[in-house]
Protein backbone atom coordinates (compact mmCIF):
# COMPACT_ATOMS: atom_id res chain seq x y z
CA UNK A 1 0.00 0.00 0.00
CA UNK A 2 1.42 3.54 -0.82
CA UNK A 3 0.47 6.67 1.11
CA UNK A 4 -2.04 8.07 -1.35
CA UNK A 5 -3.85 4.94 -0.73
CA UNK A 6 -3.77 5.11 3.02
CA UNK A 7 -5.36 8.65 3.04
CA UNK A 8 -7.85 7.27 0.89
CA UNK A 9 -8.66 4.95 3.14
CA UNK A 10 -8.75 7.57 5.80
CA UNK A 11 -10.55 10.13 3.64
CA UNK A 12 -13.53 7.64 3.46
CA UNK A 13 -14.91 8.74 6.53
CA UNK A 14 -17.62 11.02 6.64
CA UNK A 15 -16.49 14.71 6.97
CA UNK A 16 -12.54 14.04 7.15
CA UNK A 17 -9.91 15.49 5.51
CA UNK A 18 -6.25 15.61 4.64
CA UNK A 19 -3.59 17.98 6.27
CA UNK A 20 -0.10 18.92 6.24
CA UNK A 21 0.35 20.71 10.08
CA UNK A 22 3.66 20.07 10.03
CA UNK A 23 7.06 21.55 8.99
CA UNK A 24 7.89 18.18 7.98
CA UNK A 25 5.63 17.61 4.89
CA UNK A 26 6.20 13.63 4.89
CA UNK A 27 3.97 13.28 7.61
CA UNK A 28 0.01 13.81 6.60
CA UNK A 29 -2.81 14.18 9.19
CA UNK A 30 -6.89 13.24 9.14
CA UNK A 31 -8.93 15.40 10.00
CA UNK A 32 -12.81 15.63 11.37
CA UNK A 33 -14.61 18.34 9.99
CA UNK A 34 -15.22 21.84 11.12
CA UNK A 35 -13.11 21.48 14.80
CA UNK A 36 -10.14 19.48 12.73
CA UNK A 37 -9.58 16.91 15.67
CA UNK A 38 -6.83 14.80 14.27
CA UNK A 39 -7.71 10.88 13.96
CA UNK A 40 -4.86 9.84 12.11
CA UNK A 41 -1.39 10.40 11.83
CA UNK A 42 0.30 8.84 8.49
CA UNK A 43 4.45 9.08 7.86
CA UNK A 44 7.15 7.01 7.09
CA UNK A 45 9.41 5.74 9.71
CA UNK A 46 12.87 3.23 8.73
CA UNK A 47 12.18 3.07 5.33
CA UNK A 48 8.25 2.07 5.84
CA UNK A 49 5.02 3.57 5.81
CA UNK A 50 3.37 3.95 9.32
CA UNK A 51 -0.10 5.38 10.66
CA UNK A 52 -1.16 6.55 14.35
CA UNK A 53 -4.23 5.85 15.34
CA UNK A 54 -6.61 6.45 18.30
CA UNK A 55 -7.56 3.03 20.29
CA UNK A 56 -9.20 2.79 23.67
CA UNK A 57 -6.60 1.06 25.70
CA UNK A 58 -7.44 -2.57 26.61
CA UNK A 59 -8.48 -2.80 22.24
CA UNK A 60 -4.97 -0.90 22.17
CA UNK A 61 -3.21 -3.90 24.23
CA UNK A 62 -5.17 -6.47 22.78
CA UNK A 63 -3.72 -5.64 18.59
CA UNK A 64 0.02 -4.89 20.09
CA UNK A 65 -0.18 -8.96 21.12
CA UNK A 66 -2.04 -10.24 18.01
CA UNK A 67 0.01 -8.15 15.41
CA UNK A 68 4.10 -7.45 15.44
CA UNK A 69 3.22 -4.55 13.30
CA UNK A 70 1.18 -3.00 15.44
CA UNK A 71 3.18 -0.57 18.60
CA UNK A 72 2.86 2.14 20.94
CA UNK A 73 1.98 5.49 19.59
CA UNK A 74 5.14 7.26 18.44
CA UNK A 75 5.66 10.56 19.69
CA UNK A 76 2.04 10.20 20.91
CA UNK A 77 0.61 8.89 24.20
CA UNK A 78 1.35 5.33 24.26
CA UNK A 79 -1.54 4.31 26.27
CA UNK A 80 -3.96 5.28 23.80
CA UNK A 81 -2.40 5.19 20.46
CA UNK A 82 -0.82 3.00 18.17
CA UNK A 83 1.44 2.71 15.45
CA UNK A 84 0.51 0.53 13.11
CA UNK A 85 3.25 -0.09 10.01
CA UNK A 86 1.84 -1.16 6.50
CA UNK A 87 2.71 -4.15 4.47
CA UNK A 88 2.73 -6.47 7.90
CA UNK A 89 0.62 -8.84 9.29
CA UNK A 90 -2.23 -6.47 9.66
CA UNK A 91 -5.20 -7.65 7.18
CA UNK A 92 -6.60 -4.67 5.26
CA UNK A 93 -10.14 -5.41 7.08
CA UNK A 94 -8.93 -4.68 10.33
CA UNK A 95 -6.72 -1.79 9.63
CA UNK A 96 -9.99 -0.27 8.06
CA UNK A 97 -11.99 -0.76 11.53
CA UNK A 98 -8.55 0.60 13.20
CA UNK A 99 -9.33 3.87 11.01
CA UNK A 100 -12.79 3.75 12.09
CA UNK A 101 -11.92 3.19 15.63
CA UNK A 102 -9.85 5.57 15.90
CA UNK A 103 -12.44 8.23 13.34
CA UNK A 104 -15.03 7.48 16.12
CA UNK A 105 -13.06 7.74 19.68
CA UNK A 106 -12.10 11.45 18.19
CA UNK A 107 -15.48 12.48 16.61
CA UNK A 108 -16.76 15.61 18.26
CA UNK A 109 -19.16 14.44 21.05
CA UNK A 110 -22.96 15.83 20.19
CA UNK A 111 -24.41 17.89 23.38
CA UNK A 112 -26.35 16.92 26.00
CA UNK A 113 -29.80 18.57 25.21
CA UNK A 114 -31.81 17.34 27.44
CA UNK A 115 -28.84 18.25 30.18
CA UNK A 116 -28.97 22.14 28.58
CA UNK A 117 -32.28 22.50 28.58
CA UNK A 118 -32.69 21.27 32.27
CA UNK A 119 -30.19 23.72 33.00
CA UNK A 120 -31.95 26.23 31.08
CA UNK A 121 -35.77 25.75 33.05
CA UNK A 122 -33.65 25.85 36.35
CA UNK A 123 -32.92 29.51 35.59
CA UNK A 124 -35.80 30.32 34.66
CA UNK A 125 -37.69 29.08 37.48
Amino acid sequence: MEKRELLALCLSQPGAYEDYPFRDSGWAVARHGPKGKIFAFVFERQGRLCINLKCEPMRADFYRHVYSDVGEGYHLNHRHWNTVKLCGDVPLGELREMIHHSYELTAPKPREANCNQMELEKKCE
